[in-house]
């Protein structure tokens, strides 16, 4: 399935939107679920310059061979390495077990988390699955939007869309306002999804003490035992260099 462009066809029903098992019964193709949520969520989907992210496209040069965490000792290029190799097993883990666990991917702004996320995102839209990407912050301006009684969304469809697809990533969980109202849905829907062992990918600026701060205890607690841990980390805003890289061409 070639999902850089809005006319892709599902490689599981060919375009139909239906399956057909046996000549007398038919059922409905997963691709109709993810569409559906494409438009639930139109204003938090992937945007068009990111549903052509491609694990390829991915590059490690970007990443320091001489700086190094403190924390662990490791070169940023060899922290990207790893980190690489962990999105790229999240994707196979997913497509051999719908119950895998999820990924924390924590790192600056500007090492290329999203884009990251983008790809497994993307990955697995293509193998068939259902993958909803949002962006934290207007997936919460779009609950707090239902409330008005103008809206054609309701807090119920948009938290159950959230809570309940095969696949989920949360892109930019970062330190945000974090009302009790905001820490109940994100809670919610966490917590239903480890529940449930539903896959998740969060991406975030903040060190897992520092989500803490923010979430609090129960939610924080519930991330680590639903994802493995993952960093990113960069000298340089990775855009400014590609900017730069652009700029010489």
């Amino acid at each position: 399935m070639d999902t850089a462009g809005k006319d892709a066809v599902c490689p599981l029903c060919h375009g139909r939107g239906i399956l057909i098992i046996d000549k007398d019964l038919a059922a409905p193709c997963r691709c109709m679920l993810h569409r559906k949520l494409q438009v639930k969520f139109q204003k938090a989907r992937i945007s068009q310059g990111m549903l052509k992210c491609n694990f390829s496209q991915f590059k490690t040069g970007y990443y320091s061979k001489n700086l190094k965490d403190p924390i662990t000792g490791k070169t940023y290029f060899d922290i990207a390495v790893n980190t690489f190799a962990g999105m790229r097993s999240f994707v196979k883990d997913v497509l051999a077990n719908p119950h895998a666990d999820g990924i924390f991917l924590t790192g600056p702004v500007g090492s290329g988390k999203t884009f990251l996320a983008c790809a497994a995102a993307n990955a697995l839209i293509g193998e068939g699955l259902e993958v909803l990407f949002v962006v934290v912050p207007d997936l919460l301006d779009q609950i707090r939007a239902s409330y008005d009684s103008s809206s054609q969304d309701t807090e119920h469809d948009l938290m159950d869309s959230a809570r309940s697809v095969g696949v989920l990533i949360l892109d930019d969980l970062g330190a945000h306002n974090y009302t009790d109202w905001v820490r109940n849905k994100l809670y919610t829907i966490i917590n239903y999804r480890l529940n449930n062992r539903l896959p998740t990918v969060i991406t975030t600026n903040l060190e897992l003490h520092e989500l803490d701060q923010h979430l609090g205890q129960r939610t924080t607690s519930r991330i680590i035992q639903m994802c493995k841990l993952c960093r990113l980390l960069v000298e340089t805003d990775v855009r400014i260099l590609m900017r730069r890289e652009k700029d010489r061409l």
